[in-house]
């Protein structure tokens, strides 16, 4: 039998370790560091698993004490799992571990981000799965879920999914179900096109979208962030938000901070000759304000987000040709297919996580 000294000084391996105590009962400590409660019986001439729950918030007694009554369920001739899952905790349902998860990653994502995934849920999620256990939703549940929202928007669909894995997980971790249902989701959604970063990939076409750029007829500022856009293929709030402070012209570098980023992650972006040029003519404009694009109504502010796409507009292209976003489709694309960078240098680049 264990101890529980032996239960808290058993280190993690590079593959899931049992510890039994007896009659089904056993510690499962994974790779990642876990420690869950688990409990193997049969029922109905078949093998199940009851997930008592975390280590050390469940204590080797605790854990005793509740094999011991799931032992008693099964000599009344009832299923601890579904006894489980009819009398569940409200802090284990769908939206309350989903809330939970949100809570622990929202500080690798930036605010706006944080926010638009959580109305998500609430829309597309817990009104439909949010009441449910966590152990009782299966993969037949997520799949449903998922293809509702795919008839409005199969970008969110994708979201979503992204989501749900991460909350299942997260419940795994902490105890509240034995299985992610999304594993067994490739292929329920079709490929998302992402039509958002649409973006011209043929040579001729960016040549063309190149000259046309240089025909803009607005403002200096704009004209100036319009022309660099295409060579650094930041994105549209890192490009309009790009301060003096920033920028190491002779070096040509530019150094975004952690709490500018997406990911959250410092991200250094080195610039060509060309976008160095654009900045020293642009410097004497702007060099004395924080912002290197200032908005028009005001020097301390930076350019809108909605300017980039405007000023695309007014050259004649639509949205379904180029966005300010799209100039990182086009880099990427063409960088990989046309120019044969390594995908990885290219993703590192874009400030995707590799």
């Amino acid at each position: 039998m264990l101890t529980e000294m032996k239960v808290r000084k058993t280190k993690p391996q590079d593959k899931p370790v049992k510890l039994t105590d007896g009659k089904g009962l056993y510690l499962l400590i994974t790779p990642t560091g876990g420690k869950l409660w688990r409990y193997n019986y049969r029922f109905d001439d078949k093998r199940k698993t009851l997930a008592i729950g975390k280590y050390p918030d469940i204590s080797l007694l605790d854990a005793r004490t509740k094999h011991g009554e799931a032992r008693a369920l099964l000599a009344q001739g009832i299923d601890p799992s579904s006894d489980k899952k009819s009398h569940h905790d409200q802090s284990q349902t769908f939206k309350a571990v989903a809330i939970a998860w949100h809570q622990e990653q929202s500080p690798n994502w930036s605010e706006k981000h944080a926010e638009r995934l959580m109305r998500r849920m609430e829309l597309d999620l817990f009104p439909f799965i949010g009441n449910q256990a966590m152990i009782a939703l299966t993969a037949n549940d997520i799949e449903a879920t998922l293809k509702r929202v795919s008839t409005r928007s199969l970008d969110t669909a994708h979201r979503l999914k992204s989501a749900l894995r991460g909350t299942f997980n997260y419940g795994i971790r902490k105890g509240y179900c034995t299985s992610n249902p999304t594993e067994a989701m490739k292929g329920v959604l079709p490929t998302n096109k992402h039509r958002h970063m649409s973006a011209p990939t043929d040579p001729d076409q960016v040549g063309k979208l190149l000259r046309d750029i240089e025909l803009f007829r607005g403002t200096f500022v704009v004209h100036c962030a319009l022309r660099i856009a295409p060579l650094v293929f930041a994105r549209p709030g890192e490009l309009r938000q790009m301060e003096w402070a920033e920028l190491d012209l002779d070096r040509a570098s530019w150094s975004i901070p952690a709490e500018k980023m997406k990911m959250r992650d410092a991200h250094l972006v080195p610039l060509s000759t060309q976008v160095v040029e654009q900045l020293r003519k642009i410097e004497p404009l702007t060099g004395h304000c924080k912002y290197v694009f200032t908005s028009r109504v005001g020097h301390d502010s930076p350019m809108s987000d909605a300017t980039i796409n405007k000023a695309l507009r007014s050259l004649g292209y639509s949205r379904e040709e180029i966005t300010g976003h799209g100039f990182r489709a086009m880099a990427r694309t063409m960088l990989e297919e046309i120019l044969r960078f390594s995908p990885d240098a290219i993703e590192a680049q874009l400030a995707h996580r590799v």
